[in-house]
């Protein structure tokens, strides 16, 4: 099955919960664990959406978006989420074009029941 998403991030254990928040949504995501990893899945498989921990190791936010955009017939939505703590990091994901750009606290509250309408083709991120 081709998936719909796919989650940047190299916490297993938090890849897991939305791996399995997008099962029980009916979808199916990847994870990649390095930004190298997500662009080679994002060719392979467009996604509807891309799911970014903004603490990932090596991140390269404008890169990745870029080299996102040249590798996806169809630009995905973006959805990233990181530090409470870290507002510049937020403040600069959603500089950089992010769809939606969230504290990881509000990310996992808003998990189970928005991860359809991020991963999902032609629906707004917000909400």
């Amino acid at each position: 099955m081709i998936p719909q998403g796919l989650v940047l991030c190299d916490d297993l254990i938090f890849f897991s919960r939305v791996a399995g928040s997008a099962r029980a949504a009916g979808l199916v995501v990847r994870q990649a664990k390095t930004p190298t990893d997500a662009l080679s899945l994002a060719r392979d498989h467009t996604p509807a959406g891309v799911i970014i921990d903004l603490q990932n190791p090596g991140l390269d936010l404008l890169g990745l978006l870029a080299e996102l955009k040249a590798v996806c017939a169809m630009m995905p939505r973006v959805i990233a989420f990181g530090s409470h703590v870290e507002a510049d990091v937020l403040k600069a994901a959603r500089q950089a074009g992010c769809d939606r750009v969230m504290p990881r606290s509000l990310f996992a509250k808003e998990l189970e029941g928005s991860i359809a309408q991020w991963l999902s083709p032609g629906v707004s991120p917000v909400g």
